[in-house]
């Protein structure tokens, strides 16, 4: 049952990154037309705060986030990728995790996600 296991720090940030891929994934096949969505791994290990704490390195360049995101946002190569998930650790568009292309489990993650917001929203 959504939100009744205890997840460390990183359990949670690798379950809300997968949480935002099956989203992408779903706004592109719900508006075809619409804004271009793209799940993005701006490469692993950067310089955040997050690596220096979690992992105790220093990471690499923060910069190569950066540069991946204003590509994803401007570049030619991503006007016409909604829905896909871009790898930046390997360079390319790569298929997501596993769980992300399981479509009942992505379906369960959407229905929490809409239970969600819709609490959210009887709330303000």
């Amino acid at each position: 049952m959504a939100g009744q296991a205890k997840l460390d720090d990183f359990g949670a940030y690798a379950q809300s990154k997968l949480a935002l891929t099956i989203w992408t994934q779903h706004f592109a096949q719900t508006y075809p037309n619409g804004p271009v969505a793209i799940a993005v791994n701006p490469g692993s290990l950067l310089a955040s705060k997050m690596v220096k704490e979690g992992f105790g390195v220093a990471g690499n360049d923060i910069q190569i986030g950066a540069d991946i995101l204003t590509a994803a946002a401007t570049g030619a190569d991503f006007a016409t990728a909604s829905g896909k998930y871009f790898d930046n650790d390997s360079g390319g568009f790569a298929q997501p995790h596993q769980a992300a292309l399981d479509k009942n489990h992505a379906a369960d993650v959407m229905q929490v996600l809409q239970d969600i917001t819709e609490g959210l929203r009887r709330n303000t």
